[in-house]
């Protein structure tokens, strides 16, 4: 090591201007270090972001669908008791749902006075499902929308359910008419949100989402928006598409616990 003196200065000077050097040094040091650390943190933090994102990928690939069945075209679910249950969606999901897949057994039901799904229950009738079909029919209906508590809903047999209508009365798209006794059910309006063991997202009345989810949530009325309320259903169920979550969901606002 070699050291080059000042002869213009004292050995003291020499000394000083040679510690003063030395601490600069030092502190250089000590911030090359601190910016080092702070790197190696952020290097840090983001691989843990990049491991976190390659999970969520990993487990997005679990919930992409190439094929799904012919019935989720309407609103659907299976009750309690195991039965395929149908809604339309809106007025043409409601005439292809009556037209096309309304078969002798089947149970048909709407509601009077809101705008209301027509629903199919398939497969033979038994408590469990009559109540839930019910429930789901006055969900799904505009009473949601509105905030109602409760509705009255009705339900016939398929050969009371025609397009022809009576004279001088005209039956719109996704309108039928009903002809003979009506059978009521006063219900409670009430949804679920649940991931079967297919990994579909399901919203129906809960009894028939806690039979057939392995995880699921109840939603109520609410002013949470669509897209919103989606998001939290996502963080809750797994990352299914939001479009598959905001899809299931009734019209009108909601919230959930």
């Amino acid at each position: 090591m070699q050291i080059e003196l000042n002869l213009k200065k004292t050995i003291d000077q020499n000394a000083s201007a040679y510690f003063e050097k030395a601490k600069k040094a030092k502190s250089k040091l000590e911030g090359a270090k601190e910016a080092l650390e702070i790197s190696q943190k952020k290097l840090r933090r983001l691989e843990a972001k990049a491991k976190v994102k390659q999970a969520i990928d990993e487990e997005a690939k679990i919930f992409k669908r190439t094929h799904r069945e012919w019935y989720e075209k309407f609103r659907w679910f299976y009750s309690s008791a195991g039965k395929l249950v149908l809604l339309g969606r809106d007025a043409t999901t409601n005439e292809i749902l009556i037209k096309k897949h309304m078969e002798p057994g089947d149970i048909v039901f709407h509601a009077d006075g809101v705008k209301s799904p027509f629903c199919l229950l398939k497969g033979g009738i038994d408590d469990k499902s009559l109540a839930e079909a019910a429930i789901a029919t006055a969900s799904f209906s505009e009473a949601w929308k509105r905030g109602l508590g409760s509705l009255e809903v009705f339900y016939v047999n398929p050969d009371q359910v025609t397009k022809q209508a009576k004279s001088g009365e005209f039956v719109s798209k996704g309108a039928f008419m009903i002809y003979g006794k009506k059978n009521t059910l006063n219900v409670s309006l009430s949804l679920a949100m649940g991931l079967d063991e297919q990994n579909r997202i399901v919203c129906a009345p809960p009894a028939a989402v806690k039979a057939n989810c392995k995880l699921w949530l109840e939603i109520f009325p609410g002013n949470k928006k669509l897209s919103d309320l989606a998001k939290g259903v996502q963080k809750r169920l797994g990352p299914a598409p939001l479009d598959d979550i905001i899809r299931v969901m009734p019209s009108g606002g909601s919230s959930f616990t």
